[in-house]
C-alpha cells in the first residue's frame, strides 16, 4: 500500500477510530475505579492514558513524515 492513497487514508481512520474508542473507554472506568481505591490511582490512570496518547501521536507524525520522505507507510493493515 502506497502513502496517501485511499487504502492508507482508511487505515489511518480506522487507527485513530479504535484510538479514539479505547481513551473514551477508560475515561468512563476512570471515576468508577476511583471510587473503588484512592482518588491517587484514577489520576495516574489518567497520566499513564496521555502518555500512551500522546506516543501514538509521535508515532503518526513520523509514520506521515517517512511518506513524504519515501520510506513507505509505517501502519499495519487491520483486517
Amino acid at each position: 500500500m502506497a502513502c496517501f492513497t485511499l487504502g492508507f487514508l482508511e487505515q489511518l481512520i480506522v487507527w485513530l477510530i479504535i484510538v479514539g474508542a479505547i481513551v473514551a473507554c477508560i475515561r468512563l472506568l476512570v471515576p468508577w475505579i476511583e471510587g473503588l481505591v484512592t482518588p491517587i490511582i484514577g489520576q495516574i490512570i489518567m497520566i499513564i492514558l496521555w502518555a500512551i496518547v500522546a506516543i501514538m501521536v509521535v508515532y503518526l507524525i513520523f509514520g506521515l513524515l517517512a511518506c513524504l520522505v519515501g520510506a513507505g507507510p509505517p501502519f499495519h493493515a487491520i483486517r
